[in-house]
C-alpha cells in the first residue's frame, strides 16, 4: 500500500515526509514485528489503552510543522 502511494500522485509529499522524520527511512515488516513482539511480551505487561505510533517520526516532524491552534 506504501508503495502505490510512493508512486502515486503523493508521492512526492510522502517522500519528504519520509525525509524529514527521524528515521530517514521507510519502515519495513520487521518494524511493525518488532513493534508487536514488544506489545505482546513480558515488558509491556502495564501498558493498556494506548497508541503506539510505529512510523519512524513522521507524525512528530509533521506536528512541529504545523502552528498550535
Amino acid at each position: 500500500m506504501g508503495q502505490e502511494e510512493l508512486s502515486g500522485d503523493n508521492g512526492e509529499r510522502m517522500r519528504a515526509m519520509v525525509a524529514m522524520s527521524a528515521a530517514k527511512r521507510l519502515g519495513t515488516p520487521d518494524d511493525i514485528a518488532a513493534a508487536a513482539s514488544f506489545l505482546l511480551g513480558p515488558q509491556a505487561g502495564f501498558i493498556t489503552g494506548t497508541d503506539l505510533l510505529v512510523d519512524g517520526g513522521v507524525v512528530a516532524a509533521l506536528r512541529t510543522l504545523t502552528p498550535a491552534g
